[in-house]
């Protein structure tokens, strides 16, 4: 009986069940940044192999969004979130009941498959419901709030689990919230679907989840320095095939997605932003994570609880959003929030060696408080620009922008700073040298006769972890320096949110 509830309370109640599905997929992104450790002592994953069990969740997720949304538009979309969310529970059993690392990563696998269908579901349904452009921007706040916090209390509930029970609890705590999430969603959420029959078409699915796959898994590998020429074709072929989508999606009446919403400037901008202040800020989450863990020595939970100012900035400047969106509008809430990240990533830059907790935590709160502005604001963008019965679309835009940041932030800039921890190791032994988890294995296997060694080699690996985060802070503050001037380039002034509904 879905759609029981009606009227102001029973869309707020809607939201609330969208919402609770939004944070277990936003948290998954993240929630393993503080289980690594033990997870390489449990599974003795290979480094390549601890890269894919952290990103490869959010580049399965970001493919598939494109071709979920184009489902949900077209066969309905509170159909496909509860399917999906279905599914996260299931991939959720998979995942917690790894022996092996493959099993692990065949489970964030289905992680991502179930995550894509629910979360362009979640935008579009909210835009569906939220008729009312006010109260929609208002919905909007919460969803960004909802993600954004997802995504920075991942590792404070990961290492809560982690230090408890272990770092399948992770995965177990998704199974009850999946459950009663679904019994609600069958009870409250309405379905809505394009008008008319529409047929889906496979060519361009195949097109979109190849190309976006192949292009992440290219810069992932280009990224780590002396690629082979396989990793260069499949970057390649990942520019390629989608080149030959967007040319497809020109040609055909009904399209998988209409590629020409991005000759709206303000609308291309948007997606950018996401994209690239998700980039940076998920790759400084997992080496904050790393470095609290590491280099200080702080528990999963310890290590959790010291990234929370980035939860409570991005709550808060998520739900301010809204209100600053009306009063100065989007293109300076856009570029207030880049200016902070630019700010954020400089300070990290410019620290004393070593690097304080109080330090970082100035960087969280920065971090948090700028992007949550940034995100929200763009999601705003994003949804606003098409009409309701194409809400999908921009639900994957914003969503494949979203995630493929996170995931492309930890390949890319997390290959950046394995490259320069490398540098600033050379000569030590290989299994130090690859990451500061190898250095620590390697330290503990020496014999108590070399402990001074042992000393020395952790020492070292700490300062190469802390210099390698600050070169890979100066790329950052190059990707968002760039991004805020495309922004106020291509934003104009006047631009607004709100207004009509479309």
């Amino acid at each position: 009986m879905a759609g029981a509830v009606t009227g102001t309370s029973g869309r707020w109640a809607m939201l609330a069940v969208l919402c609770a599905s939004l944070l277990l997929v936003a948290m998954d992104a993240t929630i393993l940044n503080v289980a690594l450790p033990s997870l390489i002592d449990d599974l003795h994953p290979s480094a390549v192999q601890q890269l894919w069990i952290i990103d490869i969740y959010g580049l399965v997720l970001g493919g598939l969004l494109v071709t979920t949304a184009a489902v949900g538009d077209r066969f309905g979309r509170r159909k496909l979130f509860l399917i999906g969310f279905v599914l996260f529970g299931v991939a959720s059993v998979v995942a917690a009941t790894a022996g092996t690392s493959a099993q692990l990563i065949a489970g964030r696998v289905l992680l991502g498959v179930g995550g894509a269908m629910v979360m362009p579901s979640t935008l579009s349904l909210i835009r569906n419901i939220f008729t009312d452009a006010h109260e929609r921007a208002l919905a909007i706040g919460i969803w960004a709030a909802v993600a954004g916090v997802g995504a920075a209390i991942g590792p404070l509930v990961g290492g809560l689990l982690v230090e408890r029970y272990g770092w399948s609890a992770a995965f177990w705590v998704n199974v009850p919230v999946v459950v009663v999430t679904v019994v609600a969603g069958l009870w409250l959420l309405p379905e809505f679907k394009d008008a008319g029959e529409h047929a889906l078409d496979v060519l361009s699915a195949v097109l979109s989840v190849a190309g976006i796959i192949a292009l992440a898994w290219g810069i992932k590998h280009v990224a780590k320095g002396r690629p082979t020429a396989a990793d260069l074709l499949i970057l390649a072929a990942g520019v390629g095939l989608l080149a030959w989508f967007a040319r497809r999606q020109l040609r055909l009446a009904d399209p998988l997605l209409d590629v020409r919403l991005f000759r709206n400037r303000p609308f291309t901008a948007a997606a950018l932003v996401t994209l690239m202040a998700m980039l940076a800020a998920g790759a400084a989450l997992f080496l904050v994570s790393l470095w609290l863990q590491y280099v200080h020595g702080y528990s999963p939970f310890e290590a959790g609880l010291r990234t929370l100012p980035t939860a409570l900035a991005m709550l808060g400047s998520s739900l301010l959003a809204p209100a600053l969106m009306h009063r100065i509008g989007v293109r300076a809430c856009m570029a207030i929030g880049l200016a902070g990240l630019v700010a954020g990533f400089t300070l990290l830059a410019l620290d004393p060696q070593p690097t304080s907790y109080a330090y970082i935590a100035v960087f969280l709160v920065t971090l948090g408080f700028s992007d949550g502005l940034a995100v929200t604001t763009a999601a705003a963008v994003l949804v606003s620009a098409v009409p309701a019965e194409r809400a999908g679309q921009a639900g994957a835009v914003s969503e494949t922008s979203y995630e493929l940041g996170v995931g492309l932030g930890v390949a890319l800039l997390g290959s950046v700073h394995a490259a320069a921890y490398a540098a600033h190791m050379a000569g030590a032994p290989a299994q130090a040298a690859e990451s500061i988890g190898g250095a620590k294995e390697y330290a503990e296997s020496l014999p108590a006769a070399q402990a001074a060694e042992a000393t020395g080699l952790l020492e070292r690996s700490r300062d190469a972890f802390d210099n390698a985060l600050t070169t890979t802070s100066y790329v950052s503050i190059g990707i968002t320096a760039t991004v805020l001037v495309l922004v106020v380039w291509m934003v104009p002034g006047s631009f607004r949110t709100t207004g009509p509904a479309h």
